[in-house]
């Protein structure tokens, strides 16, 4: 448990002082490596960093982030905005409704938090700010709809979750279905409440024809129909998430030739933003095997389990210890920090208590949304606030406090979906069951 103190410690004065998540936990992991072990240590950071590059799971990274940059540069945005505009106006909350929509249905195509955040928020702004919606509750609905990105399949999160915890990534992603489509329905009832409570919030909208509607949906069948191709072949057995992945960027490829997207920029732009962040994502994973490895070999995981277990308490005391533990991190940590380098640590401890690993998927993934729009250090309220500031008039000043005020109803609403999930684990376990 002292050498667990110390690697805690290590990690949150190197996060502190900025050093970026992949070095700070290989800085760490080496100096275990030199002092702890007595195996080669260049040797032993090139074979881990093979096997990890060379995972078959992990193939899945790039190709689901290839297939959201597409997406993202094939002008889809606009047509999903403008298309549940249409559906969900005349609700009270009006576009604000929209925003959380069309939230969950890119986060289905793109996996990133930030990718859904940045996208639809560049969208929908300047069409707030011409109607006199309440800015602090259009900025928090724009970061609540973003965090449904690493929820609702396909999520990167999970793959990593996945390769971690050596689980099914088609199980998870299945898992995440109902959570995340509860989570949406969640969001939008919150919006309705609030709006109908105090009605100068946001104004009322006019109501769509059914033609437009109809004309605008019929738009988004391609859409839909990529959305089928991802996960339909994933339940039904058809394709493991590496093949469905390879097929969604087939898709997605196919939906932005035909909106005549593609040309040698656009590739260019494409290629380079997959590159990057599919780099940043190997990194972190690399780094935290490294540190996974060390911690291993020093018994930490065991010790940990074995320490949960004397203290006999019940599981679910020790899981709303977990997630108290979890929200405590996610005020200065970001998600893959999170992910990495308490996954391994606390999964052993998982499995003595008897939980099912897909459900701790899940739950773990809400943890870490909580973590992206918590103040004050929560990913999204900063994507939100400097895309705001990018789009600010000359007269126009904003501060980010107004911004933890527009989220915490959202973030109270992700805590009422936990407690939930922790009370009736089938809403994540059920669907996963029924695949063959």
């Amino acid at each position: 448990m002292l050498i667990l103190s110390f690697v805690g410690l290590a990690i949150v004065v190197l996060f502190i002082l900025g050093v970026y998540v992949a070095a700070a936990l290989g800085v760490i992991s080496l100096g275990l490596m030199y002092f702890f072990s007595a195996r080669p240590m260049w040797e032993m950071t090139g074979l881990i960093a093979w096997n990890v590059g060379t995972t078959n799971v992990l193939v899945a990274v790039p190709m689901f982030i290839l297939m959201g940059e597409l997406l993202l540069r094939s002008g889809l945005t606009e047509r999903l905005y403008r298309c549940f505009a249409a559906w969900f106006n005349w609700l009270p909350g009006g576009l604000l409704q929209s925003n959380i929509a069309t939230c969950a249905a890119f986060a289905s195509m793109s996996g990133s938090t930030a990718a859904t955040a940045a996208t639809i928020s560049r969208v929908a702004l300047p069409v707030f700010r011409k109607r006199g919606y309440n800015e602090p509750l259009v900025v928090g609905s724009l970061a609540a709809g973003g965090t449904l990105g690493i929820l609702i399949p396909p999520s990167i999160i999970l793959i990593v979750y996945g390769v971690l915890a050596e689980e099914s990534i088609g199980s998870l992603y299945i898992a995440g279905i109902i959570p995340g489509i509860l989570l949406t329905a969640m969001f939008m009832l919150a919006i309705f409440f609030i709006v109908r409570v105090k009605p100068s919030l946001a104004p009322r909208e006019d109501t769509a024809s059914w033609k437009e509607k109809f004309r605008l949906s019929v738009a988004m069948l391609p859409v839909a129909a990529l959305v089928f191709l991802v996960l339909g072949t994933i339940y039904v057995g058809v394709a493991t998430p590496t093949e469905a992945a390879s097929l969604g960027v087939v898709g997605a490829f196919v939906l932005a030739a035909i909106a005549g997207k593609i040309d040698r920029a656009t590739l260019k732009a494409t290629f380079l933003s997959t590159v990057n962040t599919t780099a940043m994502v190997m990194l972190v994973v690399s780094a935290a095997f490294m540190l996974n490895f060390m911690l291993a070999i020093l018994g930490v995981p065991q010790a940990m389990a074995s320490a949960v277990a004397n203290l006999g308490w019940s599981p679910a005391a020790i899981i709303w210890l977990l997630v108290l533990f979890y929200l405590v991190l996610g005020t200065f940590m970001d998600a893959y920090s999170m992910m990495v380098t308490t996954v391994p640590v606390i999964l052993p401890v998982v499995k003595s208590l008897g939980l099912d690993l897909v459900w701790f998927g899940v739950l773990i993934t809400l943890l870490v949304e909580v973590a992206l729009i918590s103040p004050p250090h929560g990913l999204n309220l900063f994507i939100l606030h400097n895309v705001r500031m990018q789009g600010a008039g000359e007269n126009e000043t904003y501060t980010i406090a107004d911004l933890y005020l527009g989220v915490l109803p959202f973030v109270a609403v992700i805590f009422l979906l936990i407690a939930l999930l922790i009370t009736f684990p089938s809403l994540a376990t059920w669907l996963p069951g029924t695949m063959r």
